[in-house]
């Protein structure tokens, strides 16, 4: 090997160590994200507001009007809940436009979740009513179905 083509190789061990310290700051914050998701849930006026209500949120299909009319009785558990937790795009003043990739990528992962245990629940379906209901580019949108095709085959 040439000390041209040694050097060129030591750059591009620099750069895949660099690389990999810069991913590992990204899974370090979904790790602690994932192990705090959702905290405020746990706690007053979350936890009796949704402990009377989550059943029936379950029952009822996500974007429909009897969800919709759920959720009228749990508006100030929602409040409480979106004021607390950066993963909602209602977290923020300008809403998708403020957040960050860490916030989209556990957001998704909420919608995913959501759609496991609510009635009739498709991912996919989440994200076109979402879109609309967020302001959602279609750019954005379709990094979205990418991304639940590559991870969760839907």
């Amino acid at each position: 090997m040439t000390e041209k083509h040694a050097n060129a190789t030591l750059e591009t061990y620099k750069h895949v160590k660099q690389v990999r310290e810069n991913l590992n700051k990204v899974i370090k914050e979904l790790i602690d994200r994932s192990q705090h998701h959702d905290d405020s849930k746990f706690e007053s006026p979350e936890v009796e507001i949704f402990g009377e209500h989550t059943e029936e949120l379950c029952k009822v299909e996500y974007g429909s009007p009897e969800y919709t009319d759920c959720l009228s009785r749990v508006k100030p558990a929602i409040d409480n809940h979106y004021s607390k937790n950066r993963h909602h795009p209602e977290h923020w003043p300008n809403g998708i436009e403020d957040m960050t990739l860490i916030d989209l990528v556990e957001l998704l992962a909420d919608w995913k979740a959501a759609t496991q245990r609510n009635k009739n629940g498709n991912i996919r379906k989440s994200i076109e009513i979402n879109a609309g209901r967020y302001g959602i580019s279609p750019q954005l949108r379709k990094i979205l179905e990418n991304t639940v095709r590559e991870l969760y085959h839907d």
